[in-house]
């Protein structure tokens, strides 16, 4: 054990005489700073220091996409909001940069259509960088576009949707990208995404702003909202907060 340890010590650059004074197991202990103390939660409540965007009885949170100043038009009812077809997307008052994101999604339970016109709609993440929503259950179609994919660039590890008319959960953990004065990208966004507890993105590379048509690219930002997607469904959600990191 000493010899392994000795050696340990080499390797990470120390002298022969300052391994050897590393002899007491306090030298490598970390007492300061202590973490901050929060209560994690549960399945139904957000952690402590989380950042509620819907409580269940409102939309005072969001704003419609279309202005960023009006009020939201989707339906609350019964503790989840549902998109109002035809309304226009949605987006949070608040702006993020690195977070946690919880939110959990849900198709209709009638199947409507196929493809991408089943239970359509997306996360927006900073407003421009989409994750799928979609009813993925036993219905075909491009891999870059099924539910949790990174629409159009990266396909989901494993497709893990429930049925439709069943609850979802996206947990997400986001990199905002980072650019240079003059506007050129320094470092691309990364996400990792879980959906139902299951991995399904792995710190994987976002290309740029999402597009339908076309290559994506970066423009460079700051801190933005989130934005829900009217796709023309009535895509329900509940229980939706965020961590900043």
């Amino acid at each position: 054990m000493k010899k392994q340890f000795l050696s340990a010590c080499l390797l990470a650059g120390f002298s022969f005489s300052a391994c050897f004074a590393q002899k007491d197991p306090k030298l490598t202990e970390q007492w300061n700073p202590v973490p901050p103390v929060i209560n994690p939660g549960s399945a139904q409540k957000a952690p402590s220091d989380a950042i509620v965007l819907f409580d269940g009885k409102n939309l005072s949170e969001w704003v419609s996409a279309k202005d960023g100043t009006s009020p939201a038009e989707w339906v609350v009812e019964n503790g989840i909001f549902t998109v109002k077809p035809g309304s226009g997307d949605i987006k949070t008052k608040q702006v993020f940069e690195d977070f946690q994101l919880h939110i959990e999604w849900r198709t209709p339970a009638k199947i409507e259509g196929e493809g991408q016109g089943r239970g359509n709609s997306g996360v927006f993440l900073m407003e421009q960088y989409e994750l799928q929503v979609l009813d993925s259950y036993g219905n075909t179609t491009y891999s870059n576009g099924q539910a949790g994919s990174i629409y159009k660039q990266s396909m989901p590890m494993v497709n893990a949707s429930k049925g439709p008319g069943e609850w979802q959960t996206y947990d997400i953990i986001f990199t905002a990208p980072r650019f240079l004065d003059n506007g050129m990208l320094k470092s691309p966004a990364r996400i990792t995404v879980l959906h139902n507890g299951v991995l399904i993105q792995n710190n994987t590379t976002i290309a740029g702003a999402t597009e339908f048509i076309g290559i994506a690219t970066y423009k460079k930002h700051g801190p933005m909202g989130f934005k829900l997607q009217d796709h023309g469904n009535p895509v329900s959600f509940r229980n939706i907060w965020v961590r900043k990191l």
